[in-house]
């Protein structure tokens, strides 16, 4: 017995069945291509630009000077400096910007102070490996942090000068704290505001205090702990009070480095504050100088008190009583004498 023939399917349109499949594929193909021959287009255009030009090479030169580090230069200077030029640094600046190596941000108008312009600020390729990623939101906050160095800056201050929603900026202060690119900090003037500076940086004496100040409080007993021990150091060296040749400032600067009573190190500038307090209550006092001019500090002598009450002084005479001291110091009755 003969096989039997399978039917065959026939398209209800009457057409030919097509091949969806293929044809499909090959049309991905074909965007695929079509899309990679685009990117290297715009690859080959980007790297065009910086490649011998001689006004993008005149462009990174007049934003690396100095003066143009932080803040950048105004849109304004830039005008000037380039006049009919300008118009060519559309993709000179767009290439930068994708690159991360440029951010613009706001400020006041150097032609009109109630005004704002942007400011360009050119970034080095270590900080535009960090900046990578990110928006233009966020690398705008990134560079007004920047901008305050060490001192910080306010989260209202913030807002004010990028004009950015609170919301967005919270997202933005974490994305930008996640990546360990800026950190918040508290000041000793007022530890209920938050400030932002750049990770790396250590806050300004301004913000924490110096060495005075401990989890934001004046540390009274750390600074009572450094005070006897100069005193005492002046007194050893010279031998007791208000006797010997006297210490100098960096002598003494070097007896607390040997001992290592300091948590920090302190500057020369520091330990003449805590000596101008022992000055002041009357421990410590100056006894010339030596032949380079550094001052030289002894022991004071204690304060000696006399023979009379508190209520001789109301007395109409008592500047004219005779009067003698503990240590035998005595002024006569009609030397005049005052006490405080």
């Amino acid at each position: 017995m003969p096989p039997k023939k399978r039917p065959i399917a026939v398209p209800s349109n009457g057409g030919v069945a097509k091949r969806k499949r293929t044809t499909t594929t090959a049309s991905g193909a074909s965007k695929s291509a079509a899309s990679t021959k685009s990117k290297k287009s715009t690859s080959a255009v980007s790297t065009s630009i910086s490649k011998n030009n001689p006004l993008y090479d005149e462009f990174i030169s007049l934003l690396s000077k100095p003066q143009y580090k932080g803040r950048g230069i105004a849109n304004s200077s830039l005008k000037s400096h380039f006049d009919t030029r300008y118009a060519q640094l559309v993709p000179i600046i767009n290439e930068l910007t994708r690159a991360s190596r440029l951010t613009m941000s706001k400020g006041t108008s150097l032609t009109n102070p109630d005004e704002t312009e942007v400011y360009f600020s050119l970034l080095t390729a270590e900080e535009a490996t960090k900046l990578q990623g990110l928006d233009a939101q966020s690398k705008m906050v990134y560079q007004v942090i920047e901008t305050s160095g060490n001192k910080g800056i306010w989260t209202v201050d913030i807002r004010v000068q990028t004009n950015i929603q609170q919301t967005a900026l919270t997202k933005i202060f974490k994305q930008l704290e996640t990546r360990r690119l800026i950190k918040p900090i508290k000041a000793v003037t007022a530890k209920t505001k938050k400030l932002y500076m750049l990770y790396d940086l250590t806050p300004a004496k301004e913000i924490t205090g110096g060495p005075w100040y401990s989890d934001f409080e004046f540390d009274h007993e750390f600074i009572a702990e450094l005070r006897n021990f100069i005193l005492m150091c002046i007194k050893r060296m010279n031998g007791g009070y208000g006797v010997g040749n006297g210490v100098t400032l960096k002598q003494i600067v070097n007896k607390m480095i040997q001992a290592n009573v300091s948590r920090v190190q302190l500057s020369l500038e520091e330990v003449q504050q805590l000596l101008q307090t022992l000055a002041l209550d009357y421990l410590v006092e100056q006894r010339g100088v030596t032949e380079n001019g550094e001052a030289l500090f002894v022991a004071a002598k204690p304060i000696t008190t006399c023979d009379f009450g508190w209520w001789d002084v109301l007395s109409p005479d008592f500047h004219f009583r005779a009067m003698r001291f503990e240590d035998d110091v005595c002024l006569s009755a009609h030397e005049p004498h005052h006490h405080s």
